[in-house]
């Protein structure tokens, strides 16, 4: 290892040397532990006897050869402070832990999984030009095998499960909640123990491995959620790891979270080594194809208020950080989750930005929501709150998301938060989403706003896939499947994302109407969306587009086939000097492909 890049914060394998390493007979262990006195290794291989590690290269760090020790036993260090007092810790390395309550690191070898996805991995790209549709899951609460809280799928038992069912409703991606080892099932994986062990709540490092591949042989990427701001309070875990603290802020002041987690200290290169090389673990050892970094804006300004001011070591922690896995790997997608307006978020890092691919639009989110919230008495003074988003669209590369965030903490489900009774909401959530998808920006949906589900998301159960027994849900899950693929096999929708050229509004003056009209372009293909925002029949709507002399209808949300009242008998309006007269139903979109 690079011990001066270590110790300045420049290395990303800092795991190739640190941990638990198998060798022919045994295995070496390593730690990095400063502030300790004394550390014994224990574990199922000296039966939880002290096996006497010693200080090797300049003292900070602490090594031992365990002869008996294999790949699947379970270890711990014991950690004596300068008082002599001790505690056992898992390994901040280490590549397996015990299922909680337990708390042993457990052997791994990763090259116990070989991968056969070298041909995604070689037409791999950012997306940036090309569709970006994600399904965001939890892993434990998909499907489950049984009722009981505490029984879920394996990482191989799901793939086969999750993969037909991405392939068949439109997701070209999914994104997974954090799998790093977390104590906590409420914590949904936020709060971290094991930065480079997968949960063993889904099974083992291999395992996970073969989800991946698998996800890979069927064209789905996979994007993982990584947590580098703060980490569990856990005694067993970082948290005075040394006896001091080595990871986390000495003053409660900064060094605890709004979450009551610890903050890591960015300002130390040791940490940075350690964030990094975490990052760089799940893209090179699990061919994650991507990173979502959670809480962002808690790095970018200190405790998350811009008020306190930036956090100048953070910010450049972010910057080298992002800098480095694209260079290690150009197309893997870095995505933040940041509501801030801090400027140049996804401008490339080499240019002064933070090197982000995307930035999750929260602002499109929360204007959006509101707004269909909103009594349609009311939507006239709001209309605008649709067309803000526009305004400031191009100064980052955005994504538009419905994360876990949106339905949980009774914040209520994408269908619930539409305005009226339970048979006004469906028409306005078919509608919403048709907005979405025709917006600029990639798209992410949690799991259950496909289907229209109810309940808030509760980690211990399953969807409510039983929900589909009832026609108008069922209707409604067809027509997001409609609606993906068809976002998918367009390249009006996506291809020019990020350029001006890509989107035009045809008409944002209709106030009292809640009629709004865009166009999507692409090389070789034009597509105009239509909506209709009131509860009122929008009749005699004047259309006039450019060079154009026909409209062939894609999808309307008001058909019948998806629990609208509206029967169309034919899919194409020819135009007259480019000009057409239309009849809205209340609450609909309709996207035509222009001609």
């Amino acid at each position: 290892m690079d011990f001066y890049g270590f110790y300045t914060g420049k290395i990303f394998d800092a795991y190739h040397f640190l941990g638990a390493h198998p060798e022919a007979e045994g295995a070496t262990f390593r730690t990095f532990a400063p502030g300790a006195s004394r550390i014994a290794l224990i574990g199922e291989f000296t039966d939880w006897q002290e096996a006497e590690m010693h200080k090797v290269y300049d003292g900070n760090f602490w090594e031992c050869y365990a002869k008996d020790a294999k790949p699947g036993m379970m270890y711990k260090y014991r950690i004596y402070k300068q008082d002599q007092s001790c505690i056992d810790h898992c390994d901040p390395y280490g590549f397996g832990m015990e299922l909680r309550p337990n708390t042993a690191s457990i052997i791994r070898k990763l090259t116990d999984y070989t991968f056969g996805d070298a041909s995604w991995l070689q037409k791999r790209t950012d997306c940036k030009d090309k569709p970006l549709n994600i399904y965001e899951l939890h892993f434990g609460s998909f499907r489950k095998p049984s009722n009981e809280p505490d029984d879920w799928y394996t990482y191989t038992e799901l793939a086969k499960i999750l993969i037909p069912y991405l392939k068949e409703y439109g997701y070209n991606y999914v994104e997974l909640m954090p799998l790093s080892e977390h104590p906590c099932d409420e914590s949904w994986g936020y709060q971290n123990t094991g930065f480079f062990s997968p949960t063993s709540r889904y099974g083992t490092a291999a395992e996970l491995m073969e989800f991946v591949d698998l996800c890979h042989q069927n064209d789905i990427g996979v994007i993982l959620d990584f947590v580098p701001v703060h980490f569990a309070v856990d005694g067993y875990a970082l948290a005075n790891y040394d006896g001091t603290a080595l990871y986390e802020y000495p003053h409660h002041d900064v060094g605890v979270s709004e979450w009551g987690s610890c903050n890591f200290m960015h300002s130390r290169g040791e940490v940075r080594s350690f964030l990094k090389s975490a990052a760089n673990y799940w893209l090179t050892e699990y061919h994650i194809d991507g990173i979502r970094m959670d809480a962002i804006s808690r790095m970018i300004y200190w405790q998350g208020e811009p008020a306190r001011g930036v956090n100048n070591t953070a910010v450049d922690f972010i910057r080298e950080m992002n800098q480095g896995l694209k260079q290690l790997h150009p197309t893997a997608i870095l995505s933040a989750e940041d509501s801030t307006s801090y400027p140049g978020v996804t401008r490339p890092a080499s240019e002064g930005g933070l090197g982000f691919d995307y930035k999750w639009d929260m602002g499109w989110m929360n204007d959006t929501l509101d707004y269909f919230r909103t009594g349609p008495m009311y939507r006239p003074e709001n209309y605008h709150k649709l067309t803000f988003s526009m305004m400031y669209y191009y100064n980052d590369a955005f994504l538009l998301p419905l994360s876990h965030d949106e339905v949980v903490h009774g914040k209520a489900t994408i269908l619930q938060k539409m305005h009226g009774d339970y048979d006004e909401k469906f028409p306005q959530a078919r509608a919403f989403y048709m907005y979405m998808y025709a917006h600029p920006g990639k798209k992410l949906n949690f799991m259950g706003n496909e289907f229209g589900q109810l309940r808030e998301w509760d980690e211990k159960r399953e969807q409510d896939w039983s929900i589909l027994s009832y026609p108008i849900h069922d209707a409604f899950h067809r027509f997001m499947k409609d609606l993906n693929l068809l976002y998918l096999n367009h390249p009006a929708f996506y291809q020019k994302d990020y350029e001006a050229e890509g989107f035009q509004w045809i008409d944002c003056h209709q106030e009292t109407r809640c009629i709004y009209s865009f166009e999507r372009t692409a090389e070789k293909e034009r597509i105009l969306a239509v909506f209709n925002f009131s509860d009122q029949e929008q009749k005699n709507y004047k259309l006039d587009l450019k060079n154009a002399k026909k409209l062939t209808r894609l999808l309307a949300s008001d058909s019948q086939e998806y629990g609208g009242t509206k029967k169309y008998t034919n899919t194409e309006i020819k135009l007259k000097n480019g000009q057409t007269v239309l009849s809205l139903s209340a609450y609909s979109a309709v996207y035509y492909k222009i001609l």
